[in-house]
């Protein structure tokens, strides 16, 4: 399946959001959908 992702390259660089190839749920796994997530200020110092 094909996710969109922040990947992070290396340190003290902007994420990039690239498309990125992941395996489905495997048995006993489940599927979740995220509306909406957020970034507080400590993660954004401590990248």
């Amino acid at each position: 399946m094909d996710v969109k992702a922040a990947v992070a390259w290396q340190a003290d660089a902007p994420l990039s959001i690239e498309t990125v190839q992941l395996d489905g749920p495997m048995a006993g796994e489940v599927l979740i959908e995220i509306k909406a997530t957020g970034v507080c200020h400590t993660d954004e110092f401590t990248r």
